[in-house]
């Protein structure tokens, strides 16, 4: 059988204790979908499927370094952030990208834990809105995190026009293209819509909602599979579909886990038929 050298991606994000979410969804992620998968760790945090306890940062300039080592090796096809934990690795990680050296860069604004717990600093989301998104390829919010970024409430976004009209928002920030992630969106309503807003228009991803509390990582897993089918060649809207279509299939498969008794992972790797 003939040899397939898989391409190389980069996660720059948090560590998850609990295995669901953060680096360790990211690498379950590349390597599910055949990539290899290197990381730069913005910070550690002591959490599981009940909630975040505590966290650490790293130091901005290790955070450099790491991520200095992989380029400096490795030839990254693609880029993803998860957690960025302060204003200062926001800021480092925004210069890289202004050099052109994060290709393909992804951008996941992890600002809020699922269970409320504050996962950047005071001044976080400005210097998303300031820094990072002029250097964003592709910003995946979710509708919480979005209307904190455009600072409106959540309920103000209870539409797919207004979905629509934030993600244009969010372009007019300086990201390129956005990805409204639906998951909030009707929370009751049998579907959750994602909608990617592009300088081509808009593209409706819809698809239904699957009855689980096993969702902790969804979001870091939808951007990184986003990340690894743009590192494989595919365009834009096909990498959106691919990854959607590999979430909703990693929630059907871990639907009936119980691990921990709180929101336990996915089934990234196929484990249940």
């Amino acid at each position: 059988m003939k040899n397939v050298q898989p391409v190389c991606v980069l996660s720059i994000a948090g560590s998850d204790s609990g295995g669901g979410a953060g680096i360790q969804a990211d690498l379950r992620t590349f390597a599910a979908l055949g990539a290899h998968g290197t990381t730069a760790v913005t910070a550690t945090t002591a959490q599981n499927t009940l909630g975040v306890h505590d966290v650490v940062a790293l130091p901005a300039s290790h955070v450099r370094a790491q991520i200095a080592a992989v380029l400096d090796d490795f030839t990254i096809a693609a880029v993803k952030t998860g957690m960025l934990a302060n204003e200062e690795i926001i800021g480092l990680v925004a210069d890289m990208a202004s050099q052109g050296r994060l290709p393909n860069l992804v951008v996941d604004p992890v600002l809020v834990s699922t269970s409320n717990h504050a996962m950047v600093t005071d001044g976080g989301a400005r210097a998303y809105r300031e820094l990072l998104l002029p250097h964003t390829f592709l910003l995946t919010p979710n509708l919480r995190e979005a209307a904190t970024l455009v600072g409106i409430d959540i309920a103000d976004i209870a539409t797919v026009a207004t979905m629509i009209e934030v993600g244009e928002t969010l372009r007019s920030l300086g990201a390129t293209n956005v990805l409204m992630k639906g998951g909030h969106f009707a929370e009751e309503g049998p579907n959750a819509p994602d909608i990617l807003i592009s300088p081509n228009g808009t593209h409706l991803f819809d698809g239904a909602r699957i009855d689980t509390t096993n969702d902790h990582g969804t979001g870091c897993s939808l951007s990184a599979a986003i990340c690894t089918y743009l590192a494989q060649g595919a365009t834009l809207s096909d990498a959106c579909r691919h990854a959607k279509d590999f979430v909703a299939a990693a929630l059907r498969g871990g639907s009936s886990w119980r691990l921990g008794r709180g929101r336990g992972p996915i089934d990234h790797l196929g484990w249940t038929p």
